[in-house]
């Protein structure tokens, strides 16, 4: 198994037009699991974990989903994953 953890930061207009809503949608057809959360500089952070191609898929489905044009700036970054997400969750 190839299951990994990725992180994205995301920037641009992304705070206060449900993106955080939005991206747990997206989720919910994958097999993935992390959490997305406001951040206080005003950028997103997305931190998901799963198999690699599906991560990878998860992704672009964000910026496929209507997402695309609010976000000016991703910053990807890849782990080993630590089992610590049982689902999706927005955190607040």
């Amino acid at each position: 198994m190839n299951r990994r953890r990725m992180q994205v930061l995301y920037s641009g207009r992304v705070q206060g037009v449900g993106f955080r809503y939005q991206t747990r949608q997206v989720a919910s057809g994958f097999e993935v699991t992390g959490t997305v959360r406001n951040l206080p500089d005003g950028r997103v952070e997305l931190v998901a974990e799963g198999m690699e191609a599906e991560l990878k898929e998860f992704r672009t489905a964000i910026r496929e989903s209507g997402l695309g044009p609010m976000i000016r700036n991703e910053q990807e970054f890849w782990a080993e994953p630590n089992g610590e997400f049982r689902g999706f969750e927005i955190v607040r």
